[in-house]
């Protein structure tokens, strides 16, 4: 696949995601999952941003329809996060859309790129490589890391350096595979430990 049908697959599963949010993003109060929030709290702390455990992500901020989508999967098993399925076993669907639409009213995260990976980070998630047929992050994900929250695109600005690289090694291995229209795991593969480090740090910068 060429960088440029690789862009060309990215950009219609945004609108065909967007064109069928209505159908699938269930109506959350947030009011309501604030009340719901406090277990969650245990690990992804009282703003969603601040958890003490390793590896977790931070909440804060993230779009509403990518939240949900991952709190269905956890619950399907189609997502592997042995922390979360005993937690979100016992939710309804309503439970996880107020969840969703709560940790989406609260502020995002800050974080900062380490110096060393800013060059090589910036030049991937900006750019790409078209050598190795590697779109620009910032095609899904904006310039700033805001994500597109229509589409069910996470924002990755301020996000937990070790907990993005994890995810994108679980998407090269193949250990995560909800990613839509299979463009994380075509990223991925073509990436190595260095550059994945390099986009880690990079997007926990990003403002």
């Amino acid at each position: 696949m060429t960088i440029q049908t690789l862009v060309k697959s990215v950009v219609s599963a945004v609108l065909l995601t967007a064109l069928s949010s209505s159908v699938v993003l269930a109506a959350g109060s947030a009011e309501a999952g604030k009340e719901k929030a406090a277990a969650c709290a245990a690990c992804h702390g009282p703003t969603g941003n601040d958890g003490v455990l390793p590896n977790v992500p931070r909440l804060g901020g993230q779009g509403e329809r990518y939240l949900l989508k991952q709190l269905n999967e956890i619950k399907a098993d189609v997502r592997k996060v042995p922390l979360m399925t005993p937690i979100v076993a016992g939710l309804s669907e309503q439970d996880l859309a107020d969840l969703a639409a709560y940790f989406a009213t609260l502020p995002a995260p800050k974080g900062a790129v380490e110096k060393a990976k800013l060059e090589l980070g910036q030049q991937l998630y900006r750019a790409g490589d078209a050598k190795l047929g590697v779109a620009a992050c910032s095609a899904c994900h904006a310039p700033d890391g805001k994500g597109n929250a229509t589409a069910g695109y996470p924002a990755l600005s301020g996000q937990d350096t070790p907990y993005v690289e994890v995810q994108l090694k679980a998407f090269r291995s193949g250990d995560r595979v909800n990613d839509q229209s299979n463009v994380m795991r075509t990223i991925t593969a073509r990436l190595n430990d260095k550059e994945i480090a390099a986009l880690a740090s990079y997007v926990a910068g990003l403002h």
